[in-house]
């Protein structure tokens, strides 16, 4: 136990290191971690770390899943809901039908190997590109369907995965009755992510204390995909109804001060979730290698770089025809402008892997129901991690240069200011509805002149605190006057601290004027516009 928690310290020194490297160099560091993983793996005298499937797929991708619905917008996800199924549905299965085809003609692969395969590396990770795609400041639809698609297609790909699996060990296979329990999975799942996310808004509503809600919303993602991954279904898509029912009806149900402090919990959480994943990921290249030389190695880069090439090829052959094909058959697109080409340029080029597709390959049974080897299993994880390392690495790294060629960033720059303006216009009409409301509430209730001029104060002080766009000269007036409050407010703590250190002040007081100044500097930064954000 103590030699496990040695190397899990050490992990988390990894992670921290990388992530800091990751950040002086500008690189996404899901890609460093990935690459940080299999340079330990192959280090000597470092103990092998298998990755249990079973712990990417029941324990790791319930939170991820419902932390990224809950941050995204219900009324964006349902604007964009076609794109996003198109991609998530559509694109999963032409790119695994794409793979079967390729896999077969070329390498040989039984059809329903081959099916199996290109299920497995068919869907784009739902982390890493969105994690790259954030920092170069795309329009805010790119990232909505990229992170749509993100979270819904790994119910599309493990119900394809489960259905290849059982089509391979019983030798039978259905289209009509996969199509209606693939149907039947995604009603149910929806109905059944909304009935927990009304019953957990409900039980943190009713408990009233910001440890037990958090706790509370810890189980929440964990109840909606375990029963219908339990019962057959994929959880995924239950996990996401979760997760967007929350994010829309949670703000009127959810206290201030769990939302304070929720929101730093999960962000520690899947900051080290996502980390390890992606480290873990990496180690498992000694299992890989080990497995590898059981076959040729020129047959084991062929087939990985055929699958790859494939999983590319298809996306684009899926995004481009299809948002343009599409318009033949539906009338109310004709009247809209043509979609930019180079935003569906990003969409498609954005096709990073991850890890789930590598937890469904090493999910694999060893054996089939005859007691034979289950046929293959070595060479698809060796693909599967194969595919995930030339995507993440090869397209990751290239994202931002494709980025900068195409100019989309200025789009995205002159999208923020707007969506700034229209914030800041709603901070004051919002705070010149709450003048309205406390000159109705001074005229209808005997309030002292005392209690008023405070409560104006108050709204004064907020109103003062608006943030300011960019003047005419393109210098951010909000940025420049946070960074002054910053050093006054740094003056306080050394102010206080001396206050401490003498003597006048108690370390409990000091905490209570600290914490008021924290979140006075954390208003801040959230006030604080910065330019290609």
């Amino acid at each position: 136990m103590e030699a496990k928690f040695q190397i899990f310290l050490t992990l988390l020194v990894v992670l921290a290191g990388t992530a800091w490297l990751a950040r002086r160099i500008d690189v996404a560091p899901a890609i460093l971690l990935l690459l940080a993983g299999i340079v330990l793996a192959l280090v000597p005298g470092v103990p092998p770390i298998e990755l249990p499937p079973e712990l990417v797929l029941l324990v790791v991708l319930p939170p991820l899943i419902y932390s990224a619905s809950v941050a995204m917008s219900w009324r964006e996800f349902k604007f964009n809901l076609e794109p996003i199924a198109l991609l998530a549905i559509g694109c999963v299965i032409f790119t695994a039908c794409a793979v079967a085809t390729a896999t077969h003609l070329l390498l040989g692969l039984p059809w329903s190997i081959g099916f199996l395969l290109g299920a497995i590396v068919a869907p784009p990770d739902v982390v890493a590109p969105l994690a790259i795609a954030r920092k170069l400041g795309l329009p805010r639809r790119i990232l909505v369907v990229l992170e749509g698609e993100g979270l819904a297609n790994d119910a599309t790909t493990l119900i394809l995965y489960r259905f290849a699996v059982v089509a391979i060990t019983t030798g039978a296979f259905s289209l009509p009755v996969a199509s209606a329990t693939f149907a039947a999975i995604l009603a149910g799942e929806v109905a059944f992510g909304i009935a927990i996310g009304w019953l957990s808004l409900r039980l943190r509503h009713w408990a009233r204390d910001p440890q037990i809600e958090i706790t509370l919303s810890l189980i929440t993602p964990y109840a909606a995909y375990w029963i219908p991954e339990h019962l057959g279904g994929s959880g995924v898509i239950a996990t996401v109804t979760c997760g967007l029912y929350i994010s829309w009806n949670g703000p009127l149900l959810i206290s201030s001060a769990t939302r304070l402090q929720g929101i730093f919990f999960w962000d520690l959480v899947i900051y080290l979730v996502e980390g390890l994943l992606f480290l873990l990921t990496g180690f498992q290249m000694r299992v890989l290698l080990e497995k590898s030389k059981e076959f040729p190695l020129g047959d084991i880069l062929f087939a990985t770089g055929l699958v790859a090439v494939i999983v590319i090829l298809a996306r684009f052959a899926w995004v481009f025809p299809g948002t343009y094909l599409q318009r033949l058959w539906r009338p109310r697109l004709r009247a809209e402008p043509l979609p930019d080409w180079r935003a569906m340029f990003v969409v498609a080029f954005t096709g990073v892997r991850g890890a789930v597709s590598l937890a469904a390959a090493l999910a694999l049974p060893l054996t089939l129901p005859s007691g034979v080897d289950f046929p293959y299993r070595d060479l698809i994880q060796m693909v599967s991690f194969g595919v995930i390392l030339i995507t993440l690495v090869g397209l990751g790294l290239s994202l931002p240069w494709v980025v900068r060629l195409l100019g989309i960033t200025k789009d995205g720059h002159a999208e923020r200011r707007r969506e700034r303006e229209a914030e800041i216009a709603a901070r004051r009409q919002a705070l010149d509805a709450a003048l309205a409301s406390l000159d109705a509430i001074t005229d209808d209730r005997e309030l002292s002149d005392e209690v008023v001029k405070l409560l104006r104060a108050r709204h004064e002080t907020r109103a003062n605190q608006l943030p300011q766009p960019p003047d005419a000269d393109g210098n951010d007036v909000t940025a420049t006057g946070a960074a002054l409050v910053r050093e006054l407010i740094t003056e306080e703590r050394k102010f206080i601290h001396a206050q401490l250190r003498d003597g006048n002040i108690t370390d409990e007081s000091r905490r209570r004027i600290e914490r008021d100044l924290d979140l006075e500097e954390a208003s801040l930064a959230n006030r604080e516009y910065k330019k290609g954000a």
